[in-house]
């Protein structure tokens, strides 16, 4: 019986002549893409996320804000100065200089941690307090993002699924909100509302932000929600045409559930990419606010903040500048890529 099943020689196995050049050309981007449908199936995030990490730039993106995110943790857990914290006779340090009063404790046997940035004019350690700075610019380019992602996700979802005159009516108060001038009602509210904000977050965490950055928090929620609304309704108003809506309204499905259900799931793609660009909008304009002294409320540093006070010594302290400056550009450049990156593998619009 083995003998039956002897192994054939390999010229009888595969007749060779069947096959052309043509057979052994590389696949067009076309057929890979059909290959990619054909495959094993996936959810919607997973397809994305297989894209995303395909694209190079958008990887190293990720991996330089995960550094930077460890270093806002934990340089403040292995740095023994505060960001407000005064070393005596340690003013206008160069980059990993002593002062005098710390080469003598060196020299007695002590430890003493570097200034990695050096100091500034009131000597307080400056790699420390342009640590914070990333931390409060990153903090409000996030919390910023999520009022934005909330409120237009409310809204928007609202005007595109009930539509009618009740669309008409919502997208005229959006109009209405972009011929507003959000600088100068930042500027208002800081004003205005200075005394109740103050008495209001007395006592708080918030009251280290300030009435500024509290404001700017006030402005993001009245203001920049408009675009996130726009575009979350054009969404809608395609989605809610298509069968499984109608499906679920004709078994009675409530309004809430079928934009919860149906609905918002559809329009992922647009919400991960309008969060994600979101943000860097958010940390550039902090530190245009805090760099025109509308920021955080001193001694707590912003990227912005210090880049204003470097500008007084920049020709004898450059590095000053140069430390925040680089921060912001940083932070601003890999969440603008990442936001690209976001776009390219999420729209599918752009996978056709």
């Amino acid at each position: 019986m083995k003998e039956n099943f002897k192994k054939a020689p390999f010229s009888a196995q595969v007749d060779l002549s069947k096959f052309s050049m043509g057979d052994f050309e590389k696949a067009t981007d076309d057929e890979k893409r059909q290959q990619d449908v054909m495959g094993e199936s996936t959810t919607f995030f997973k397809d994305g996320m297989r894209r995303l990490k395909k694209n190079p730039l958008a990887m190293g993106s990720i991996l330089i804000l995960i550094l930077l995110v460890l270093v806002i943790l934990f340089a403040p857990l292995i740095v023994p100065y505060g960001y407000d914290d005064i070393v005596k006779g340690s003013a206008n340090l160069k980059p990993f200089y002593y002062s005098t009063q710390e080469l003598k404790q060196i020299a007695a046997g002590e430890d003493v941690f570097p200034h990695i940035f050096g100091t500034d004019s009131l000597g307080r350690d400056y790699f420390i307090r342009v640590v914070y700075g990333a931390r409060v610019s990153l903090s409000v380019g996030i919390i910023a993002s999520i009022i934005v992602l909330i409120i237009g996700m409310v809204y928007g979802s609202i005007s595109g699924y009930l539509g009618g005159r009740v669309d008409l009516i919502m997208m005229r108060i959006v109009d209405i909100i972009y011929s507003l001038p959000d600088m100068l009602l930042i500027i208002l509210l800081s004003v205005v509302l200075r005394e109740t904000l103050i008495n209001a977050i007395k006592g708080t965490v918030l009251a280290k932000l300030g009435v500024n950055m509290i404001s700017l928090f006030i402005v993001f929620g009245l203001l920049y929600w408009v675009s996130m609304a726009r575009l979350i309704r054009g969404q809608i108003l395609t989605i809610k045409q298509n069968e499984y809506v109608l499906a679920a309204q004709c078994i009675g499905t409530s309004t809430a559930r079928t934009i919860r259900k149906h609905i918002l799931p559809n329009c992922l793609s647009v919400i991960i990419i309008t969060t994600a660009l979101q943000v860097p909008s958010a940390i550039f304009t902090e530190s245009y606010l805090s760099f025109i002294s509308l920021g955080v409320s001193a001694p707590m540093p912003s990227l912005g903040s210090l880049a204003n006070e470097a500008r007084a010594g920049m020709q004898t302290y450059p590095e000053r500048l140069l430390f925040p400056a680089l921060t912001i550009c940083l932070i601003v450049l890999a969440l603008n890529l990442l936001g690209d990156g976001l776009r390219d593998a999420f729209d599918p619009k752009l996978s056709r």
